[in-house]
């Protein structure tokens, strides 16, 4: 290390950031990695996702990992996960009373069902409507939900709660999770020497 140059990150937190982003993602997901933000920890990595059907975005979201070594307060242990989604949703499930139980359930089933190990885990669900006005009184009427999250992975494996994550988006953007037993396929890229299709 020369003079200037920021410590390494510990050991912990390089392998943990290794597993956020996930291997295999459905098709319809779209990752990027995005700059992670730099004041609530002393260590953070961040991916960002969106979910389309056809060229239709539906929903986006993103997954932030934080690490402190000495833990913070309201954390159980030295990591802690920020998730974020917004999906467009029909304007009628904006009145229902039970769409933040249910848009919840989406995240604490998901987790349960990748066997992500967790604690301390919060957030809110948020229903919107905005409507346009003056000059944008043309603009359609929207309707979206908010889901934001944070837990406590009790691993530095974070493989399952990036997978938890991605069924997150797709639930929220109206598209069911696969069955356990069934592998995502992958469209196969086209090569320069493929024969061309008229």
């Amino acid at each position: 290390m020369t003079l200037g140059e920021p410590p390494a990150p510990p050991a912990a937190f390089r392998r943990a950031l290794e597993t956020l982003r996930p291997a295999e993602v459905r098709p319809e997901i779209e990752l990027e990695d995005i700059p992670a933000p730099q004041r609530l920890a002393p260590y953070s990595g961040a991916v960002g996702a969106s979910v389309y059907r056809d060229d239709d975005e539906l929903a986006v979201g993103r997954l932030i990992m934080l690490f402190d070594p000495e833990g913070q307060r309201g954390w159980e242990g030295p990591f802690r996960l920020v998730a974020y989604v917004r999906a467009d949703v029909e304007p009628e499930m904006t009145t229902d009373p039970l769409m933040g139980p249910v848009a919840w359930s989406w995240l604490t089933e998901a987790l349960d069902a990748h066997g992500a190990r967790y604690a301390a885990v919060g957030g809110t669900v948020t229903r919107a409507v905005s409507e346009g006005f003056g000059g944008k009184a043309d603009d359609p009427v929207t309707t979206e939900i908010e889901l934001r999250a944070s837990w406590s992975p009790l691993d530095e494996d974070l493989s399952s709660h990036a997978a938890a994550w991605c069924d997150l988006m797709c639930l929220a953007a109206g598209i069911p999770p696969l069955p356990p037993d069934v592998a995502t396929l992958h469209p196969r890229p086209t090569r320069r020497d493929d024969p061309k299709v008229p």
